[in-house]
């Protein structure tokens, strides 16, 4: 009977004194990046004590001043609203948001999502805090278990387990992260305590605190890297930084003391990315191609509203019928986006235009294989059935900026377009500006200024059209060619 290989996972933390990197290996292939820039902290996880700057009810949302450039966006489905959880509807009725917060009002707020783009953080009031096996939910009386974990028989033992405990300790609702699949009473119990600890600290804070001030911030990221990734397939971590290696000895000695043989410090010559051809894997990861071994590529195009990925078959030919030689393309696809949408970080709606498939049976194996692909993702996804286009709609949780919009800034030259305009649109556009100018402005001769490009065009292809302009407009045109302009780029100077 065949069995699925086992899984050999790494993490490596590359820490210089500018920037952190986490690198998630399996099986000797990268499938996910982490970074953070001394330049720009993330601020997920953060408790803040805001000032409600802005009211909209027509959003149903108001703007938080919590102390960043940008105000922050709060919408009124994540605002705790206590006086309707004991009612038995499951989606109680949204108040008007000028009912649950004022402008000028202080109000206790977690960031649920960084600041994307232009758009700042978004927030909520119902605040919680991880650690290594339970989410803590302060005063509430939610327990529940991550839907990750599918033995009903272990989901029913952590529920009682943690119900018992909680009958000894400050009532908080709590839920159960898919790391404590198995683990034993005494490592839930240490886990409470150092949550009931953790809130206790928070709780002072928000007592003293002005607004504007953090009150509570999250884990440096190779401590969040242990705490979130660390797992039975994790057989080494390596860190290249004796100070960080030394934190991350004492955390593992602390909450994870199972683990800590499993942390070396890293002090080879070779830099610790460069194991695994990481550093090129990030690089091809902002490229908007991905090859497959088969010879077929993926095409990710990354917008606003959108991620989309386009499968083509490439240079693969192979070696049956076409339907066939489609299915085992759109199956090895599979696996790539699957990889791809964790390492680029790719969040949001996600369309993906799978090859054209006519089997029923193969459409419906290639969305059990998508499902299965994405079962190792930490992010939350959702897929929809293939629609009679053909197309796979999904959509990935995001959080922070993709990979591409961390590492990269919109082209100069094609202001982000990823296009230019061709050397014969440029010429064209300026022979128009010559007839704009000459109409409207006095003046003896024109002098053109553009790109090497397009004035070599202008005089090599269009010297007709440059004679014929002179005539029409009665005064002489020079060009003068400058490296420094992009293709784009042009000058009409009045002479």
């Amino acid at each position: 009977m065949w069995k699925e290989p086992r899984m050999s996972e790494e993490i490596l933390i590359n820490v210089t004194p500018t920037e952190t990197r986490v690198a998630v290996v399996e099986n000797g292939m990268l499938q996910e990046v982490s970074l953070e820039r001394n330049s720009h902290l993330g601020y997920l996880g953060n408790i803040y004590k805001g000032t409600v700057s802005r009211v909209l009810p027509g959003m149903q949302a108001a703007f938080i001043d919590i102390g960043l450039d940008r105000t922050a966006f709060l919408h009124a489905s994540d605002i705790d609203r206590v006086e309707y959880e004991q009612m038995p509807d499951a989606s109680p009725p949204e108040p008007p948001i000028t009912s649950l917060v004022r402008e000028g009002g202080e109000v206790v707020v977690q960031v649920i999502k960084d600041p994307l783009g232009t758009k700042g953080a978004r927030l909520t009031t119902n605040l919680s805090i991880p650690s290594r096996f339970l989410v803590l939910l302060p005063e509430s009386e939610t327990v529940a278990v991550s839907v990750r974990i599918e033995d009903e028989m272990e989901r029913e033992r952590l529920k009682n387990l943690l119900s018992t405990l909680r009958e000894h300790k400050d009532k908080h609702g709590y839920i159960i992260r898919t790391n404590a699949e198995n683990i034993n009473e005494f490592a839930v119990s240490a886990d409470m305590s150092y949550l009931e600890k953790i809130w206790e600290s928070i709780a002072e804070k928000i007592r003293i605190s002005k607004p504007g001030e953090c009150i509570y911030e999250d884990l440096s990221l190779p401590l969040r890297a242990l705490r979130d990734h660390m797992h039975e397939e994790v057989e080494k971590v390596r860190i290249d930084s004796n100070e960080e290696f030394e934190r991350l000895k004492d955390f593992t000695g602390k909450f994870l003391p199972e683990w800590e043989q499993r942390i070396e410090c890293y002090r080879a010559e070779r830099p610790i990315f460069d194991l695994y051809g990481i550093e090129d894997e990030i690089d091809h990861a902002l490229h908007r191609t991905s090859p497959l071994k088969s010879g077929g590529h993926l095409v990710i195009d990354q917008t606003e509203a959108m991620t989309t990925i386009d499968v083509n078959t490439g240079a693969y030919v192979g070696h049956r019928t076409l339907e066939e030689t489609i299915y085992k393309t759109n199956q090895e696809a599979v696996q790539s986006i699957a990889r791809q949408l964790r390492l680029r970080n790719l969040g949001g709606i996600i369309i993906i235009d799978f090859i054209d498939m006519h089997n029923d049976e193969h459409k419906r194996q290639v969305m059990l294989a998508l499902e299965r692909a994405l079962e190792r993702d930490h992010a939350k996804t959702n897929i929809c059935e293939i629609s009679s286009l053909g197309l796979i709609e999904m959509t990935r949780k995001r959080t922070t900026e993709s990979l591409g919009h961390v590492l990269c800034e919109p082209c100069p030259v094609c202001s982000g377009r990823g296009v230019l305009k061709s050397a014969e649109t440029v010429c064209l556009e300026v022979f128009r500006e010559i007839m704009r100018s000459s109409r409207q402005y006095e003046a003896s001769r024109l002098l053109v200024v553009a790109s090497t490009g397009v004035v070599d065009k202008i005089l090599d292809d269009q010297s007709t059209t440059v004679a014929e302009l002179e005539e029409v407009i009665g005064k002489s045109i020079r060009f003068q060619r400058e490296d420094q302009y992009t293709q784009e780029q042009f000058d009409v100077v009045l002479l």
